[in-house]
């Protein structure tokens, strides 16, 4: 296990989470494999470290016993709706599911959301009357249409 970082969020899965690991780190600049426990070389790793987009997680393999939760999710700000698309796909490929409003839960029942840049920025802006407009299309999507936020923004 990698002890050089003090905090690190931990994901508990009941097995898979080295496939997930794997999978997560070609999603994201700076991700990457940090280290991999196996209590036996031939088996599943236990405890996998890894780095998605410079922030550091912890995959547990622990069982049944407790379940994934939307409580805990994975949030992740896109630069434009090419990233946003290209991220959306590949979480919800292969059993993943939408959910509403940037929401999503990927095959491994890990919960995402897929957040364009565009969205915080108009959700913050100081126009209450064009910020409430962008809020109100952004509850009419699963994935963010970025032009559909800058359009109901404007009040177009």
């Amino acid at each position: 296990m990698n002890t050089d970082r003090k905090t690190r969020t931990c994901l508990w899965f009941e097995s898979g989470g080295e496939e997930a690991a794997r999978f997560y780190v070609t999603l994201l600049p700076d991700s990457r494999i940090e280290s991999m426990y196996r209590r036996e070389p031939d088996q599943p790793a236990l405890v996998v470290d890894f780095t998605l987009g410079g922030a550091p997680y912890q995959i547990l393999n622990g069982g049944p016993e407790v379940a994934q939760s939307a409580a805990v999710s994975i949030s992740v700000v896109t630069e434009d709706q090419a990233e946003t698309d290209r991220l959306w796909d590949a979480l919800t490929a292969d059993g993943g599911q939408e959910g509403r409003c940037a929401w999503l839960t990927d095959r491994w029942g890990v919960s995402w959301q897929i957040v364009p840049r565009v969205l915080i920025e108009t959700l913050m802006s100081e126009d209450r009357a064009a910020s409430e407009r962008a809020f109100q299309a952004m509850l009419t999507m699963n994935k963010i249409d970025v032009a559909g936020v800058e359009a109901a923004f404007r009040g177009d």
